[in-house]
């Protein structure tokens, strides 16, 4: 029986193993005559752009309620090797080591949070890069709520001051008074750039501005962490930072395995593919979201996001079926590209195109951006096979609209 394996199951992965499900429902071919394997190292989808929120419930959604109904297999495991000649992957399971031949690969293991060799950082600092690393900053904050009231422990310093970084920095406030720290709470945002949000463009940063002002978050700009300690963060400034909570923010790239690969990749680490998600000078193995750059609209390659990532992993997952089968393939064009950026309780910044103009924020786009989060970017959740099916069609979705 052929197989198709799928390398991990966050935005692209996910949707690969539904639409390769879905092209297998549509050429009329058994489960038992194509068996479709999903490797991840957790046993949950997590919709990773929800790990910096105040609350995480309902942002780890188990895979066998979402691959079963489909006859999607799925084991948890840690992948460790990819061999493109034997057509093998290793992965590393509590029971031991295994290697799973493919007809067809995937790679969607996405990208990781890189962490420099910074004298403290290891060991003391914070992320939201995964759920359990989410999960374990909450338990952190929760556990400081009980402690007695210091600088350091009503003090966060977010690093980072990109898309991600922003987002830690402006909930942030509203996740301190969840764990009861009150008094004097300080947030600041640390980054080596001059400005905030450096890609958002001359329109898009007076906006970001605003919302840091109107929270209270407050800016280290042009300087870096030089240590980190239990209470304390030090600056290239000499600054000194006194702080339990140091949350790292900067910078992915694709999963270190994309280099074990003997093909070119781009500065981020990522596989280069065609219009058709296939990893160049790569056979049998097609590649989507955070680990693969694709030329979306023929001149602007593909962001590491999910607005890209999860129509990467239908075309993939469509293609992969097609390709094993001989069926014709289908090219993926996004022609549109949007930034929903959240700004905590102030609202949210929308913008549209390659130069991010503003299209609207504050409240409107607050609402646009909780649509997305917890609606636009779920699967179906009742485990209907049809609707999962159906969900999995290789199209690409409208822009999200402003409601007011």
């Amino acid at each position: 029986m052929p197989r198709i394996v799928v390398l991990g199951a966050g935005f692209a992965g996910l949707w690969a193993a539904l639409g390769a499900a879905r092209k297998r429902d549509e050429l009329g071919t058994r489960p038992s005559d194509l068996e479709i394997l999903v490797v991840d190292r957790n046993a949950y989808h997590n919709i990773r752009v929800r790990n910096y929120e105040v609350d995480l419930s309902d942002a780890a959604l188990p895979l066998a309620g979402l691959l079963d109904p489909v006859g999607v297999k799925h084991i948890v495991a840690g992948v460790e090797a990819i061999d493109p000649a034997k057509r093998q992957v290793t992965v590393a399971t509590d029971a031991g080591r295994e290697t799973l031949g493919y007809d067809r690969l995937v790679l969607a293991l996405g990208s990781e949070l890189p962490r420099p060799a910074i004298s403290g950082l290891a060991d003391h600092a914070y992320d939201v890069d995964t759920y359990d690393a989410a999960r374990r900053l909450d338990d952190h904050l929760a556990a400081l709520g009980r402690q007695p009231s210091s600088a350091a422990r009503a003090t966060v310093v977010v690093v980072g001051a990109g898309f991600t970084g922003i987002e830690v920095a402006t909930e942030m406030p509203d996740k301190l008074a969840r764990a009861g720290i009150t008094d004097a709470r300080r947030v600041i945002l640390v980054d080596p750039n001059p400005v905030v949000g450096a890609t958002f463009g001359a329109n898009g940063r007076p906006v970001i501005n605003e919302a840091l002002t109107a929270l209270g978050v407050e800016t280290r700009l042009e300087v870096r962490v030089t240590s980190v300690d239990a209470d304390r963060v030090t600056l290239s400034s000499g600054e000194i930072i006194p702080t339990k909570t140091l949350v790292w923010c900067a910078g992915l790239r694709a999963s270190p395995l994309v280099a074990t690969l003997p093909v070119e990749r781009d500065a981020l680490g990522r596989l280069m593919v065609d219009d058709f998600m296939r990893a160049k000078g790569l056979t049998g193995i097609f590649a989507a979201g955070d680990v693969a750059a694709s030329l979306v609209d023929g001149e602007h390659t593909s962001v590491m996001s999910c607005q890209f990532a999860r129509p990467m992993g239908r075309f993939a997952g469509h293609n992969v079926v097609a390709d094993l089968y001989g069926e014709p393939m289908l090219p993926l064009r996004i022609d549109w590209y949007v930034t929903v950026l959240d700004l905590g309780r102030w609202g949210a910044l929308y913008t549209t195109g390659w130069d991010r103009e503003v299209h609207t924020s504050g409240a409107a786009a607050k609402v646009t951006k909780q649509t997305i989060n917890h609606l636009r970017i779920y699967p179906p959740r009742n485990s209907d096979r049809a609707a999962l099916l159906d969900a999995a069609a290789p199209t690409i979705q409208t822009p999200p609209p402003t409601r007011k």
